[in-house]
Protein backbone atom coordinates (compact mmCIF):
# COMPACT_ATOMS: atom_id res chain seq x y z
CA UNK A 1 0.00 0.00 0.00
CA UNK A 2 1.46 3.48 -1.17
CA UNK A 3 1.75 6.59 1.22
CA UNK A 4 -0.58 9.33 0.73
CA UNK A 5 1.21 11.88 -1.40
CA UNK A 6 1.36 15.42 0.71
CA UNK A 7 0.98 18.27 -0.98
CA UNK A 8 1.91 20.80 1.93
CA UNK A 9 3.01 21.30 5.48
CA UNK A 10 2.33 23.98 7.22
CA UNK A 11 2.81 25.27 10.80
CA UNK A 12 -0.19 25.36 12.94
CA UNK A 13 -1.29 28.79 14.22
CA UNK A 14 -2.01 27.38 17.37
CA UNK A 15 -0.74 24.00 18.95
CA UNK A 16 -2.14 20.84 19.15
CA UNK A 17 -4.66 20.87 16.27
CA UNK A 18 -7.07 18.75 16.26
CA UNK A 19 -10.23 19.26 14.28
CA UNK A 20 -10.62 20.09 10.57
CA UNK A 21 -13.21 21.26 8.65
CA UNK A 22 -13.70 23.18 4.99
CA UNK A 23 -17.01 25.70 4.26
CA UNK A 24 -15.86 26.25 0.90
CA UNK A 25 -13.50 28.86 1.24
CA UNK A 26 -12.08 28.80 4.31
CA UNK A 27 -10.20 26.02 6.62
CA UNK A 28 -11.02 26.07 10.32
CA UNK A 29 -8.79 23.94 12.73
CA UNK A 30 -9.59 23.76 16.29
CA UNK A 31 -6.95 23.22 18.61
CA UNK A 32 -6.98 20.84 22.00
CA UNK A 33 -4.11 22.96 23.66
CA UNK A 34 -6.19 26.65 23.54
CA UNK A 35 -9.52 25.49 23.21
CA UNK A 36 -10.37 27.51 20.41
CA UNK A 37 -11.46 27.45 16.32
CA UNK A 38 -9.62 29.29 13.89
CA UNK A 39 -10.74 30.45 11.17
CA UNK A 40 -7.31 30.23 8.18
CA UNK A 41 -6.84 31.39 4.81
CA UNK A 42 -5.62 28.90 3.12
CA UNK A 43 -4.13 31.06 0.42
CA UNK A 44 -2.29 33.50 2.66
CA UNK A 45 -2.44 31.20 5.90
CA UNK A 46 -3.52 33.47 8.13
CA UNK A 47 -5.86 33.82 10.77
CA UNK A 48 -8.92 35.49 9.85
CA UNK A 49 -10.80 34.81 12.85
CA UNK A 50 -10.81 32.54 16.09
CA UNK A 51 -13.78 31.19 18.64
CA UNK A 52 -13.34 30.45 22.08
CA UNK A 53 -15.22 26.99 22.15
CA UNK A 54 -17.10 25.78 25.24
CA UNK A 55 -14.60 22.62 25.56
CA UNK A 56 -11.94 20.82 24.01
CA UNK A 57 -12.74 20.64 20.17
CA UNK A 58 -12.10 17.03 18.59
CA UNK A 59 -14.45 17.44 15.76
CA UNK A 60 -15.66 19.68 13.52
CA UNK A 61 -17.68 19.72 10.35
CA UNK A 62 -18.96 22.45 7.80
CA UNK A 63 -22.86 22.99 8.04
CA UNK A 64 -23.65 24.93 4.81
CA UNK A 65 -21.97 28.34 6.25
CA UNK A 66 -22.36 27.21 9.80
CA UNK A 67 -19.90 24.96 11.55
CA UNK A 68 -21.05 22.18 13.90
CA UNK A 69 -18.16 21.33 16.79
CA UNK A 70 -17.96 18.27 19.19
CA UNK A 71 -16.70 19.33 22.16
CA UNK A 72 -15.77 18.14 25.54
CA UNK A 73 -16.77 19.89 28.25
CA UNK A 74 -17.05 18.46 31.69
CA UNK A 75 -14.77 16.47 33.89
CA UNK A 76 -16.65 13.97 33.04
CA UNK A 77 -15.80 13.94 29.43
CA UNK A 78 -19.76 14.76 28.28
CA UNK A 79 -19.70 14.84 24.39
CA UNK A 80 -21.83 17.72 22.68
CA UNK A 81 -22.26 19.05 19.57
CA UNK A 82 -22.33 22.69 19.32
CA UNK A 83 -23.19 25.46 17.16
CA UNK A 84 -20.72 27.70 15.80
CA UNK A 85 -22.26 30.57 13.39
CA UNK A 86 -19.06 32.45 11.55
CA UNK A 87 -18.99 36.19 12.55
CA UNK A 88 -21.40 35.45 15.95
CA UNK A 89 -19.48 32.77 17.60
CA UNK A 90 -21.10 29.45 19.67
CA UNK A 91 -24.83 29.80 19.68
CA UNK A 92 -25.74 29.23 23.43
CA UNK A 93 -29.15 27.85 22.88
CA UNK A 94 -27.63 24.72 20.25
CA UNK A 95 -26.54 21.31 21.53
CA UNK A 96 -26.66 17.76 20.66
CA UNK A 97 -25.75 15.36 23.03
CA UNK A 98 -24.29 12.91 21.73
CA UNK A 99 -25.40 9.28 21.35
CA UNK A 100 -23.81 6.90 24.23
CA UNK A 101 -22.21 10.35 25.68
CA UNK A 102 -19.39 8.96 23.23
CA UNK A 103 -18.00 11.01 20.24
CA UNK A 104 -14.74 12.05 18.45
CA UNK A 105 -15.17 13.27 14.92
CA UNK A 106 -17.45 14.64 12.89
CA UNK A 107 -18.87 15.01 9.03
CA UNK A 108 -22.24 15.59 7.29
CA UNK A 109 -23.46 13.80 4.34
CA UNK A 110 -25.50 17.09 3.43
CA UNK A 111 -28.43 16.22 5.63
CA UNK A 112 -27.11 14.15 8.35
CA UNK A 113 -24.53 14.39 11.07
CA UNK A 114 -21.92 11.37 11.52
CA UNK A 115 -20.23 10.60 14.60
CA UNK A 116 -17.23 8.36 14.84
CA UNK A 117 -16.62 6.51 18.58
CA UNK A 118 -13.03 6.03 17.64
CA UNK A 119 -12.55 2.74 20.16
CA UNK A 120 -15.95 0.88 19.20
CA UNK A 121 -15.01 1.59 15.86
CA UNK A 122 -18.19 2.80 14.67
CA UNK A 123 -19.83 5.98 12.60
CA UNK A 124 -23.30 6.83 13.47
CA UNK A 125 -25.52 8.89 11.66
CA UNK A 126 -27.96 10.80 13.52
CA UNK A 127 -31.03 12.84 13.11
CA UNK A 128 -31.48 16.35 14.10
CA UNK A 129 -32.67 15.26 17.43
CA UNK A 130 -29.67 13.25 17.90
CA UNK A 131 -31.25 9.46 17.92
CA UNK A 132 -29.05 6.68 15.85
CA UNK A 133 -30.52 6.23 12.03
CA UNK A 134 -26.90 3.82 11.23
CA UNK A 135 -24.66 2.18 12.50
CA UNK A 136 -21.48 1.92 9.93
CA UNK A 137 -18.62 -0.49 12.04
CA UNK A 138 -14.97 0.36 10.98
CA UNK A 139 -12.25 -2.06 10.64
CA UNK A 140 -9.55 0.09 12.90
CA UNK A 141 -10.25 2.94 15.25
CA UNK A 142 -11.45 6.72 13.57
CA UNK A 143 -9.55 9.29 14.55
CA UNK A 144 -10.65 11.09 11.41
CA UNK A 145 -13.62 11.36 8.52
CA UNK A 146 -15.21 13.94 5.90
CA UNK A 147 -17.34 12.99 2.96
CA UNK A 148 -16.17 13.44 -0.58
CA UNK A 149 -19.36 13.52 -2.31
CA UNK A 150 -21.28 10.42 -1.52
CA UNK A 151 -18.07 8.29 -0.64
CA UNK A 152 -17.32 8.47 3.48
CA UNK A 153 -13.35 8.78 4.07
CA UNK A 154 -12.08 8.30 7.42
CA UNK A 155 -8.25 8.42 9.01
CA UNK A 156 -8.29 5.23 11.23
CA UNK A 157 -5.54 3.20 13.11
CA UNK A 158 -5.11 -0.28 15.09
CA UNK A 159 -2.72 1.42 17.55
CA UNK A 160 -2.47 5.54 18.15
CA UNK A 161 1.10 5.51 19.35
CA UNK A 162 2.37 4.01 16.42
CA UNK A 163 2.80 5.86 12.64
CA UNK A 164 0.90 2.89 11.09
CA UNK A 165 -2.55 5.11 10.08
CA UNK A 166 -4.51 4.49 6.89
CA UNK A 167 -6.80 6.34 4.98
CA UNK A 168 -9.98 4.41 4.69
CA UNK A 169 -12.47 4.46 1.92
CA UNK A 170 -16.13 3.48 2.90
CA UNK A 171 -18.85 3.35 -0.20
CA UNK A 172 -22.25 3.45 0.84
CA UNK A 173 -24.98 2.00 -2.07
CA UNK A 174 -28.20 2.52 -1.31
CA UNK A 175 -29.95 -0.25 0.30
CA UNK A 176 -26.48 -2.32 0.83
CA UNK A 177 -23.78 -3.06 3.41
CA UNK A 178 -20.75 -0.42 2.92
CA UNK A 179 -18.12 -1.25 0.80
CA UNK A 180 -14.67 -0.13 2.94
CA UNK A 181 -11.09 -0.30 1.81
CA UNK A 182 -8.17 0.96 2.87
CA UNK A 183 -6.75 3.45 0.11
CA UNK A 184 -3.36 4.76 1.64
CA UNK A 185 -1.29 4.59 4.38
CA UNK A 186 0.01 7.47 6.81
CA UNK A 187 3.02 7.42 7.98
CA UNK A 188 2.62 9.90 11.20
CA UNK A 189 -0.19 10.31 13.57
CA UNK A 190 -2.89 11.78 12.34
CA UNK A 191 -5.92 13.96 13.65
CA UNK A 192 -8.85 15.58 11.49
CA UNK A 193 -10.07 15.01 8.06
CA UNK A 194 -11.26 17.63 5.53
CA UNK A 195 -11.59 17.98 1.58
CA UNK A 196 -11.33 21.23 -0.06
CA UNK A 197 -12.63 20.13 -3.69
CA UNK A 198 -9.36 19.13 -4.95
CA UNK A 199 -7.10 17.59 -1.91
CA UNK A 200 -7.79 16.30 1.95
CA UNK A 201 -6.12 18.45 4.83
CA UNK A 202 -5.32 16.69 8.28
CA UNK A 203 -3.52 17.29 11.25
CA UNK A 204 -0.11 16.20 12.59
CA UNK A 205 -0.89 17.35 16.02
CA UNK A 206 2.07 16.17 17.93
CA UNK A 207 4.55 18.21 15.66
CA UNK A 208 2.07 21.26 15.84
CA UNK A 209 1.40 20.92 11.65
CA UNK A 210 -1.37 20.95 8.72
CA UNK A 211 -0.69 18.69 6.34
CA UNK A 212 -2.50 18.28 2.83
CA UNK A 213 -2.16 15.35 0.66
CA UNK A 214 -4.03 14.65 -2.83
CA UNK A 215 -6.77 12.26 -3.85
CA UNK A 216 -6.32 9.03 -3.33
CA UNK A 217 -7.21 7.21 -6.94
Amino acid sequence: MKDIQELHRLASPAPKPQSLAWDGATLWMGSRETKRIYALDPQTWTVRAEYAAPGTPYGMTAVGKELRVLCSETAEDNRIVRRLVPGTGFDATWQLPCPDDSGSQLSYDGQRLHVSQWYPKKVLRVSDDGKVERVITAPHGICGQVFVGPVLYLLTTDAEETTEYWLTRVDLPVGGEPVITDVARVPFQARGLAWDGTKFWTNHREQNQIVAFAPVT
